[in-house]
């Protein structure tokens, strides 16, 4: 009784209180006034009744916002994702993302479908909703910029980024002089139009320029340190002339907007001598403990929302503030990434999408429906690239740079993207841009920002023979070269202990390149050194422990899976070692489908279904990342299932096939280099059969009798499993195994599955 006593107890207490309810409701009705009448029927029946109210809850605003979300982060990830494939920053793909959901495409072809997605009722909410989005943003961008950077390199950068300003702001006013009269909104001053006009020409992109520093591996270089100054001063001062201009637009005239710049300067002042030392004095209180406490935390946004509220209120726009608060965030690189991890995620990913379509609502291509108008926006592209890009070079090349570098630097400040956007949207919204103006701008922020990837390809082209005197080093032919890519720490340990365990005993002809790869929108400018360092430390310890030398890459990608690819290509290596992830949906329904779309979906599967390489999957457990390297990799590739591989002393090597004679050159590094005591799984006499395989045994066992023996046992008992420290085995016999669904398969050790 006392097992079901729970049960008796809930049907009681719920059935009572039913039935008291009930009795309440029924006499309740009886409180209700004659002239009470209830809602009559549609007539139409409960079913139309039904679609009716279906409807009504369509049209909410809230089910309209969250179905314009879901809409939006669904297309800009994928126009993201394309771009990114063809070596585009995902920024374009998204703005693109934006283009097609506005009038120019959905709104042309798709009318009514645009009409009820996004109704014009609807689109206050989603500004806002951008608008908070775009203050996060800003507010990561702020401490994203390391002020020390603009010590150690300000001579060179400041020269570089301020003439990287003056140009195109000189022939953005000179431009704005020959389309005023006809381009300009009516009732604007000629003042107001030519300085944004000039301040939209000489803008950059400060982290879509640190991404592509970072993805080109150029970030610890001089040039990359340089750069990356510039923009930082680029974006600092670019801001404060953009709150400038936004206050003399608001004002009308230079005289009216002192009283706006006087209170903007009382606000830096603030910020710097009164905010800035309280939110250090908090830094240096809480900065060494373990975690921050939700108090602190609170401390810190109310600043950001404040001073958002406060250049505002005072009319320079509230980016600024956010902009201004990021900055004088604690110089604490773990306040600043707990901070960026917090906002970036919700920022980038959720809010910031809003503003690219919000953009492309009102970015209408189709304004541009004349020659002469074209004609207008190559001109303005032109005069963006002139301005921006030869300007930082012959800037950077009077200071000093080369050729090559001068060049280098003009490509990489003559990136707009998002920061682009941000300025004419200020524009269209003050009202200084006509909507043509705003979508020739627009086209120009997208030509600039799409022309940076091609034309630092083409300058590292025509200075090529430059580039490999000094990149190349000499690669001895003899040394048997190990890469390894780890993701985290335990298993980069133990792809370690295994690379030793192949090299230990021939450390003169064997190296060991240890490589580290972050996604460059989980990379930040101030902590990219110490990122590296965090990323390399265990490995680094262990290597210590192994008395292994190693060579470390550290770099930012936008694929991970095929820069591992292009490296291990490329670098001449004998070896890749990677290790197998697990999907946290496997062997669920949810993972069953998400596994069937992403066949369907996938580009990269396709291609590798058409030409073959598909088939090495079937029934094995790769996950889309390993599966992506694999197909992509054409050299030798060791796949570790890591089960907590502490030492390599005990292995176990089954053999289905006579194609897994390569095997033997495994057994013998392990044997000779590390002592390990190697058991070959012979079922079905393949190794005695086959010459090769056959003549290499006979060779170990004469030579170290001790460390190979051959097995030909059909059952593995689990007792045996447990004893071995490593499975060594191929693809193909891999795939034999899986399909076999051998009882013993789930007892196994760690697994290094070998494609040659």
């Amino acid at each position: 009784m006392k097992k079901y006593k729970n049960t008796i107890f809930y049907l009681i207490v719920t059935g009572c209180f039913s039935i008291l309810m009930y009795w309440i409701i029924t006499k309740g009705k009886l409180l209700e006034a004659t002239e009470v009448i209830e809602k009559p029927a549609s007539g139409k029946g409960s079913w139309a009744d039904f679609l009716t109210s279906m409807q009504h809850s369509f049209q909410e605003p809230l089910a309209i916002l969250l179905a314009q979300i879901v809409t939006i982060i669904l297309v800009a990830r994928f126009f993201g994702w394309v771009f990114r494939k063809i070596g585009q920053p995902s920024v374009i793909g998204e703005i693109i993302a934006g283009i097609v959901l506005g009038p120019s495409l959905l709104g042309m072809y798709f009318p009514e479908f645009s009409a009820i997605l996004f109704p014009v009722a609807s689109l206050g909410n989603l500004k806002f909703l951008s608008q908070i989005g775009l203050i996060l943003f800003m507010f990561v961008i702020g401490m994203e910029l390391d002020l020390k950077i603009l010590k150690n390199k300000a001579n060179e950068a400041i020269v570089i980024s301020h003439a990287s300003i003056i140009i195109p702001f000189a022939l953005g006013i000179g431009l704005a002089y020959f389309v005023y009269n006809q381009f300009a909104p009516e009732g604007v001053t000629f003042l107001s139009f030519s300085l944004f006009m000039g301040i939209a020409l000489s803008i950059t992109a400060f982290p879509v320029l640190a991404r592509i520093v970072q993805e080109r591996g150029i970030h610890k270089t001089r040039l990359g340190a340089i750069v990356i100054t510039c923009a930082a001063a680029d974006d600092i001062t670019a801001w404060c002339i953009l709150a400038v201009v936004i206050a003399i637009v608001k004002a009308g005239n230079f005289v009216s907007s002192l009283y706006i710049i006087s209170l903007a300067v009382l606000y830096v002042v603030a910020m710097i001598y009164v905010v800035k030392p309280f939110l250090k004095r908090i830094g240096d209180l809480y900065g060494s403990k373990e975690s921050i406490v939700k108090p602190v935390v609170a401390i810190f946004f109310l600043v950001l929302i404040m001073s958002s509220y406060a250049t505002e209120v005072i009319g320079i726009h509230a980016l600024f503030g956010a902009f201004m608060a990021g900055v004088i965030m604690p110089d604490v690189p773990k306040f600043r990434t707990i901070f960026i991890e917090k906002v970036e995620d919700v920022a980038l990913i959720l809010l910031l999408p809003l503003f690219f379509v919000f953009t492309g609502l009102k970015t209408e291509i189709g304004l541009i429906n004349d020659p002469y108008l074209w004609k207008v926006t190559g001109f303005i592209i032109l005069v963006a690239v002139v301005g921006k890009f030869l300007g930082s070079a012959l800037a950077a090349k009077f200071v000093g740079q080369s050729w090559r570098d001068s060049f280098t630097i003009g490509a990489l400040m003559n990136t707009r993207g998002l920061m682009e956007l941000i300025v004419l949207n200020i524009g269209l919204e003050l009202k200084v841009l006509t909507p043509e103006v705003f979508t020739m701008m627009v086209i120009m922020a997208l030509v600039t920002t799409f022309m940076t990837g091609p034309a630092l390809d083409l300058i590292n082209f025509i200075f090529k023979t430059k580039d490999s005197a000094e990149v190349l080093e000499p690669i001895n032919d003899n040394k048997y070269r190990v890469l390894i890519s780890f993701g985290n720490n335990e298993k980069g340990k133990s792809l370690l202990r295994l690379a030793n365990s192949l090299t230990k005993r021939q450390k003169n002809t064997s190296s060991v390149t240890v490589m580290h790869l972050s996604l460059s929108d989980e990379v930040h400018t101030f902590n990219m050194e110490d990122k590296e360092k965090n990323s390399f430390h265990p490995i680094v310890e262990e290597s210590q422990v192994l008395k292994q030398e190693i060579t470390t890459i550290f770099k930012a990608t936008t694929d991970i899976e095929t820069e591992i690819a292009d490296v291990a290509n490329q670098g001449d290596y004998d070896l890749l070692l990677v290790g197998l992830g697990k999907s946290i949906f496997e062997g669920t329904i949810l993972g069953k489908v998400i596994g069937f779309t992403t066949r369907i979906i996938n580009p990269d599967r396709l291609i590798d279904k058409f030409t073959g390489k598909e088939g090495l999957f079937e029934n094995s457990p790769f996950d889309e990342r390993t599966r992506q390297i694999i197909s992509k990799t054409k050299m030798p590739i060791g796949i570790l299932i890591d089960k907590d591989l502490q030492e390599v002393q005990n292995v176990f090597v089954p053999v289905f096939s006579t194609e897994d004679a390569f095997v033997i050159d495994y057994i013998q590094k392990l044997i000779y280099n590390n002592n390990s005591k190697v058991i070959i799984l012979d079922v079905n006499g393949h190794v005695a059969t086959n010459f090769v395989m056959n003549s290499a045994v006979d060779s170990l066992e004469q030579k170290h009798p001790n460390n190979i023996s051959l097995i030909t046992e059909k059952t593995i008992k689990k007792e045996f499993l447990a004893q071995q420290n490593l499975m060594l085995i191929s693809l193909e016999s891999w795939k034999q195994l899986v399909d076999s669904r051998s009882v013993w398969l789930s007892g196994v050790p760690s697994v290094l599955i070998v494609k040659q």
